[in-house]
């Protein structure tokens, strides 16, 4: 929880504020919130986007259009929280891992090791633009967050503050560099970290292909398919004492059966109602060391399975014991907390693939590609072929590169939104260059078509008559509404109204009720289903004028549904 920079405040305000901090917060994190210009700025300027036209790329076989917007992501999350609340399938974040190293810039100044208040800076930055990446998020979608050892510790908590602990799904160490780093401590330090985590409980974590060696472990086959036999022996135990019964096992490991047993309520456990023959030995659920498990089935499904997936084997001690069969499941397999594969490497797979694809070193640590496929993945990505991903730290861009990557391999089309700002030409020189260079191809990479659309951050004038500022902000809309709808081509464009589309709908946006008639006129021409914006100085959508409008439509006033979202936002 933040308190607010208490310089300005005579003590009793701030023992009062103490007090009341004490009295609702028990656990967790507390810090001094530190003022960022340009969280600021928005108290006096709006964030508009103003499109680049000459970084376009199209691609007439879809609509599925990639965004990248060059611009603080603070204002860029501003403004996706009008166009894309709710609406993304996952977020990933490389934010800065606040070392001390200067490489992160906070109020224009770098932030070093020696910065008192360099942990609530960092904490003031991440929560103002954690806080408006989760309101993207659908309610099963994920957001993974990379970080390192400096604010491992905080950005959990902050995680845990703002999505819930609940819906932390997992963190998983990825050793992404394999050479190790020289540390104070003498460590050689060759990871990283990877916090996952739900908009709700309703999200579910993906699995990730099979690699080689964890398919050769199915040596065998049957009619059903492959699998490799094991120990019918839980590794844990269980509350439920009807997994615990004994087995009758053939001592020549030919068979196995359930023996008649009585379910004995006062005991809670099974009575045996015969013994085993002379062919025959009792196996329990009882490992090495003589602790208690369970067997991994109840007695009923072990009847009905028994015949395909259960069989007879000796175990490490040479007893004959029943073994079940692990199949190899066509969607992979869970992922491990730890992920260490030569590919992660970020020097291998990260800074020299950006160097053989730009011609030189333009970027200082960028992702391993693979490392952020094998995210995606397990943000479940890999199951929704029109899925959308947020990258609002995008650097180097290897989010975009990614997904690009995943839609080629499946003929998927998912969509990629790409955030940042272009400190030290980043985003003209590494970003944009890197996806144009990707939908092109490269060496060794055959071309991934896409649609791209490159977007600037700007702003508008807050004036004190509001008027004028809802007069300036639909002047300014236009790319922000264009963007919502996905409608990017140009059909209709006068000083009245304008109308963009794509193949399944229409975009109309009508500037002055006099031209309400031919604006109905053009709607009908194009029949599809209009999204219509109407300016507005209150929030009437004046919808008597459109009542015999013979085409589906729905109905929007602006600029106020724009300055809802920021009164939220910016109060």
């Amino acid at each position: 929880m933040k308190i607010k920079d208490y310089d300005s405040w005579n003590k009793s305000r701030l023992i009062e504020e103490i007090r009341q901090l004490s009295s609702r917060k028990k656990y967790g994190l507390v810090w001094e919130d530190k003022p960022e210009k340009v969280v600021e700025r928005c108290k006096d300027e709006l964030p508009v986007l103003e499109e680049v036209p000459d970084r376009t790329i199209e691609e007439p076989s879809t609509d599925a259009t990639s965004i990248i917007i060059e611009g603080d992501n603070y204002h860029a999350l501003s403004v996706l929280n009008y166009t894309h609340a709710g609406k993304f399938d996952a977020i990933y974040a490389d934010p800065p891992y606040n070392t001390g190293a200067k490489n992160w810039i906070y109020n224009n100044n770098y932030v070093d090791g020696n910065d008192a208040f360099r942990h609530s800076k960092w904490l003031s930055f991440m929560e103002k633009r954690l806080r408006l990446a989760r309101s993207l998020l659908k309610p099963e979608g994920i957001i993974v967050v990379t970080i390192d050892d400096y604010e491992i510790a905080t950005l959990t908590l902050l995680m845990n503050e703002i999505f819930g602990e609940k819906n932390h799904l997992g963190t998983v160490v990825i050793k992404n560099n394999p050479q190790g780093r020289s540390s104070v401590s003498g460590f050689q330090i060759s990871h990283e970290y990877a916090l996952f985590y739900g908009r709700t409980q309703r999200a579910k974590i993906g699995r990730l292909p099979r690699t080689q060696d964890q398919i050769d472990r199915y040596k065998e086959s049957d009619s059903i398919g492959s699998f490799e036999w094991r120990n019918f022996r839980a590794q844990y135990s269980t509350e439920s004492p009807k997994m615990k019964y004994p087995i009758f096992v053939k001592k020549d490991c030919s068979d196995f059966r359930i023996p008649k047993l009585k379910w004995n309520d006062k005991k809670q456990t099974y009575d045996l109602l015969e013994q085993p023959d002379g062919t025959e030995r009792v196996s329990l659920p009882v490992d090495s060391a003589g602790r208690e498990r369970t067997w991994k089935w109840s007695i009923e499904t072990v009847r009905s399975a028994k015949k395909t997936e259960m069989g007879v084997r000796l175990d490490k001690d040479k007893a004959p014991s029943v073994y079940y069969k692990g199949r190899m499941k066509e969607k992979g397999m869970l992922p491990y907390t730890i992920w260490d594969k030569s590919d992660y490497s970020a020097a291998s797979m990260g800074t020299n693939l950006l160097k053989s694809m730009l011609g030189s070193k333009k970027f200082d640590y960028p992702k391993s590609l693979h490392a952020v496929i094998d995210t995606l993945i397990v943000s479940s990505i890999k199951t929704k072929k029109k899925s959308m991903v947020l990258d609002f730290f995008a650097g180097s861009g290897t989010t975009g590169h990614a997904v690009m990557n995943l839609n080629k391999e499946d003929g998927g089309c998912r969509q990629f939104f790409l955030c940042t700002n272009n400190e030290n030409g980043i985003a003209e020189e590494v970003t944009y260059p890197r996806i144009k260079t990707v939908i092109d191809g490269y060496e060794g990479s055959e071309p991934i078509r896409t649609n791209l659309k490159y977007f600037k951050t700007n702003f508008i004038k807050r004036s004190e008559v509001s008027d004028d500022t809802r007069r300036e902000l639909i002047k300014r809309s236009t790319e922000m509404i264009c963007l919502k709808e996905s409608t990017f081509k140009k059909t209709y464009d006068n000083k009245k109204f304008k109308i963009y589309q794509n193949s399944s709908a229409a975009t109309g946006i009508l500037f002055d009720l006099d031209a309400v008639d031919e604006f109905k006129q053009r709607l009908e021409k194009i029949g599809v289903l209009s999204h219509i914006y109407v300016f507005s100085l209150t929030s009437d959508v004046y919808d008597e004028d459109f009542a015999d409008l013979k085409t589906k439509y729905r109905l929007r006033p602006i600029p106020e549904g724009i300055l809802e979202v920021y009164r939220k936002i910016f109060a």
